[in-house]
């Protein structure tokens, strides 16, 4: 299957046209004319502009995954009742039969068929432990959204919901919104919407009450995450000042990113009760159910490609203007004659290509994967290395990750992405450096990934130190006292880590007389000291046998 964006050369000129006779494009997504034939003084040549992919449905792109995997209904069957009238017990859910099963790709199929097709998850039945699921939506390529993310649900909308974005491939996540019904009560927020952002406050992460009500309410299904009203607050509400949001994402980094994506993630916390009090003996009535995800947007390519291409299950850009890379994100060889850069969306109508052009350098390959744009030669090698790495890279062609980075074999070599830091703790590690898959050494009784955890047996302080009484003080035996929860501190007559050991047994005689109030004498416990005594005893019983009666 192919997903592409193509012109025929009649659509081609067509667009140059209707693009010469606007201001302004009518909608992001006008730039989809890479270049055009033009007569100069030189004759016939290519006059190259901005351009990128239309927008489309993403979600026939996407791959998703649950968290739990077995959070869906319908393994073992399980029947349930509606919200509204917990009485009415008929809904079944049937992993093994077609028409009652509810899996995953229900989510993304045809809208409008009736009866309606949905996800659902397992039933309540584990109250009042939280019915907790993760609905992760993966492209493998870096996506721009362009309209707003809607989520439709069957089963009444979450009381308590978090959608979360990623931009490197789901490594990290942060917030895009909370959803809840009591946003201060959920997440210690202040209720707020998105028309109480403005310019200067649109990247701030915020709550809202306004999609969380419960199934009283079963018309309202639907979740969004508002896209386009945030276009707004530079476009203007009917989107037709465009040159100013375009001004606004040539120039701000933190803009872009934010409405830039590799993964979605949808984290369900709590679902619609339609009361305040959840009823413990109709569990079934509460579960997820989602009928349908949209999510709007285009292949990222820098401007500088009209066509998406969806091959093996990947996405990736058709690049032109002499740039390559999934996100046509670097010059071709032999056309680093200038710093690569991304295309701009102004001057409106065509924005300007930034196109690579070939190097100067002559026969010598300055290759550096995007990561700089400087070489040197060095004459005693006869070979030519990168200068000033970029991204946390290093290395003759910046293919190698600085000290305290460690290669992310889920990126191409071009990415900006592709060294991640080792991020290991500076208490419980032996060095900020780590193994290429992101494993940190640790020190003596320091554990995890990153070295962060302690091992049984020993308490963090500033790194692991070891630990022989609890929070408690209870440990400590014999009158021992635990000083700093770290270690016992025993009486004059006790040793041991926990003040187990009277200090004179290990002594033959045992710890004083009878009359001395010591701890008995323990028994020995060396197999030859107990063969010594036996054969000691039995001496001492023949030469006793010998004695004269009365002795």
């Amino acid at each position: 299957m192919r997903f592409h964006f193509a012109l025929t050369l009649q659509a081609l000129w067509t667009g140059v046209c209707q693009a010469a006779m606007q201001h302004y494009p009518a909608a992001w997504g006008h730039y989809d004319v890479c270049k055009s034939k033009i007569y100069s003084d030189e004759g016939l040549t290519w006059d190259y502009m901005a351009c990128q992919p239309e927008a489309a449905d993403m979600t026939q792109f996407l791959k998703v995954s649950l968290d739990p995997p077995n959070i869906t209904c319908g393994d073992p069957p399980e029947t349930y009742c509606a919200l509204e009238n917990p009485y009415m017990c008929n809904n079944e859910c049937d992993a093994t039969t077609e028409e009652l099963a509810h899996p995953p790709e229900l989510m993304f199929d045809i809208e409008g068929r009736n009866p309606t097709t949905f996800w659902q998850s397992t039933s309540w039945k584990k109250y009042p432990k939280a019915l907790l699921v993760n609905i992760t939506l993966s492209w493998n390529k870096t996506i721009e959204l362009t309209d707003d993310i809607v989520l439709t649900f069957e089963s009444g909308r979450p009381e308590q919901m978090v959608l979360e974005k990623s931009l490197d491939y789901g490594r990290t996540w942060q917030p895009y919104q909370f959803y809840a019904t009591d946003c201060l009560d959920a997440f210690t927020m202040e209720s707020k919407t998105v028309q109480d952002l403005t310019q200067h406050t649109l990247l701030d992460i915020i709550c809202t009450e306004d999609y969380s009500r419960g199934y009283v309410w079963k018309y309202d299904k639907t979740v969004r995450f508002e896209i386009k009203d945030r276009f707004a607050l530079f476009a203007g509400p009917q989107l037709h000042n465009m040159a100013s949001l375009y001004g606004q994402l040539d120039t701000t980094k933190n803009l872009r990113d934010f409405f830039t994506i590799t993964d979605l993630r949808i984290r369900l916390l709590r679902p619609a009760t339609g009361a305040t009090m959840v009823d413990e003996n109709n569990l079934s009535r509460y579960f997820y159910a989602i009928s349908d995800i949209k999510v709007q947007g285009r292949c990222k390519c820098n401007l500088h490609a009209n066509s998406c291409v969806y091959d093996k299950e990947k996405l990736s850009c058709e690049c032109e203007h002499n740039t390559t890379g999934p996100d046509c994100g670097r010059c071709k060889k032999n056309y680093q004659g200038r710093a690569w850069s991304a295309g701009s969306y102004l001057p409106i109508p065509t924005g300007t290509a930034n196109i690579c052009i070939p190097n100067n350098i002559g026969p010598v390959n300055c290759e550096c994967f995007g990561h700089s744009n400087r070489c040197s030669y060095i004459e005693l090698l006869n070979t030519v290395i990168c200068v000033s790495c970029k991204h946390n890279t290093r290395g003759q062609h910046c293919q190698l990750c600085k000290l305290g980075y460690y290669r992310n074999t889920s990126a191409e070599l071009d990415d900006e992405n592709v060294c991640i830091e080792c991020n290991c703790n500076p208490f419980g590690s032996v060095s900020d450096r780590c193994n290429g898959t992101g494993l940190c050494i640790c020190k003596e009784g320091t554990t995890g990934p990153k070295c962060q955890q302690c091992l049984p047996g020993y308490l963090w302080d500033d790194g692991c130190k070891s630990r022989v009484c609890d929070n408690e003080l209870l440990r400590c035996q014999n009158g021992g006292v635990c000083v700093n929860n770290v270690r016992c501190s025993c009486p004059s007559d006790y040793s041991g880590l926990l003040c187990e050991k009277p200090r004179c047994e290990s002594e033959l005689g045992g710890c004083g007389g009878p009359n001395s109030g010591q701890a008995p004498l323990t028994p020995p416990s060396s197999p030859r000291l107990l063969l010594l005594l036996l054969l000691l005893g039995t001496a001492l019983r023949r030469e006793a046998s010998c004695w004269p009666a009365g002795l």
